[in-house]
């Protein structure tokens, strides 16, 4: 595998040409920013709310574990929301036109466990530009029992992870406290770390320090100001995590691990032959994209077609956008992968799985 990938065909250079014509005339005939608007910042005072408010709730009123773990389970539903509707916009660059405010707001998951600098490459830099690329798009990167890429060694075990799987994701967010350590030092070897032009020291020291803060506030704080014991702590905490991780793997999934989203691979000399814009359109689907609560909920990741696109438009955008883009894919004889339901989705999910546990390479029916 290339340590760079190309994407070369000048004949579909149209298809992006038109369609972002299309999506600026949009945003200048309503006269609307591109950027947040009040729903975000309403989203956000909602989620981050019901995410604080739950977790002071605990510390200061001495509840039972009836109203504890309905608490924990809260903060998880949250958290997750937190992380698709607030954080994620802000990473691109898209929750305000205020550089300041998406800097912080972006900074939310140092505070729940995560790593804003990885969350940048790997999602920013990696994912978005070589998506569904084996060997380069770690979100396809085979995670020890699952087979996410049809590209990716096969064991025996595989043939049960459409089953054991649907576990397995909610371990997502907790693994995620150690596995951005990893992370960081495959990113230096990589060289990536050299062109962000940070020190891989430096680094280190931050998420350690952000890492400690946040396990002695999910922790430590509760032991030392209520009545709970370490054990009911510990189960809150996990609770919270599996929670969190279980909604925010089975979303992301049900863009890029569904039929009909490809995993293509160069050729030998680096190229894909694809531009990039029909890349995306070929690796990704949309899904329940008339359910307005779901939406609001999952930040428009139910929109990723949109959303890889056009990652620096504000996900609150993305409905109206999704009607310009499948009617300029079509007119460009492009395919526009739309599961109508989030149950047609993760049906969807769970045959791939099924079919990347089983065969070699992913067979299409």
């Amino acid at each position: 595998m290339k340590s760079t990938v190309k994407f070369n065909n000048q004949a579909q250079a149209d298809f992006f040409n038109t369609l972002r014509k299309r999506v600026n005339q949009h945003f200048k005939e309503n006269n609307i920013t591109r950027f947040g608007n009040k729903e975000i910042i309403g989203k956000s005072i909602i989620l981050l709310g019901a995410y604080l408010g739950s977790y002071a709730a605990i510390l200061i009123f001495n509840i039972s574990a009836w109203f504890f773990l309905p608490l924990t389970i809260i903060m998880g539903v949250a958290m997750a929301g937190i992380g698709m509707s607030v954080m994620h916009d802000a990473m691109h660059g898209s929750f305000s036109k205020n550089t300041t405010v998406n800097k912080y707001m972006g900074r939310t998951l140092n505070f729940l466990g995560g790593s804003s600098f990885i969350w940048n490459i790997q999602h920013n830099v990696l994912h978005h530009t070589y998506t569904n690329i084996h060997g380069m798009d770690d979100d396809i990167e085979t995670k020890v029992i699952v087979r996410l890429c049809k590209h990716a060694p096969i064991k025996h075990f595989y043939r049960y992870q459409h089953f054991y799987v649907f576990i397995a994701y909610g371990l997502m967010t907790l693994l995620m406290l150690a596995s951005d350590f990893i992370k960081l030092f495959k990113y230096h070897k990589k060289g990536i770390l050299e062109k962000q032009k940070v020190r891989i020291s430096h680094e280190y020291a931050k998420m350690g320090v952000y890492k400690a803060f946040y396990l002695f506030m999910m922790l430590a704080i509760p032991l030392l100001v209520t009545s709970l014991v370490w054990w009911q702590v510990l189960i809150g905490f996990l609770i919270i995590h599996l929670t969190a991780g279980y909604i925010l793997s089975i979303v992301f999934q049900m863009a890029h691990i569904v039929e009909g989203a490809e995993q293509p691979i160069p050729d030998s000399e680096g190229t894909i032959q694809n531009a990039w814009a029909v890349h995306q359109l070929l690796t990704t689907a949309n899904f329940s994209r008339e359910n307005r609560l779901l939406n609001w909920y999952v930040g428009g990741l139910n929109f990723q077609i949109e959303h890889h696109l056009f990652p620096n438009i504000c996900h609150v955008h993305y409905r109206r956008l999704s009607k310009i883009v499948e009617q300029t894919a079509a007119e460009f004889q492009l395919p526009y992968n739309l599961k109508p339901t989030f149950g047609h989705a993760l049906q969807s999910h769970f045959r791939v799985l099924k079919a990347l546990g089983r065969e070699p390479e992913l067979q299409s029916s």
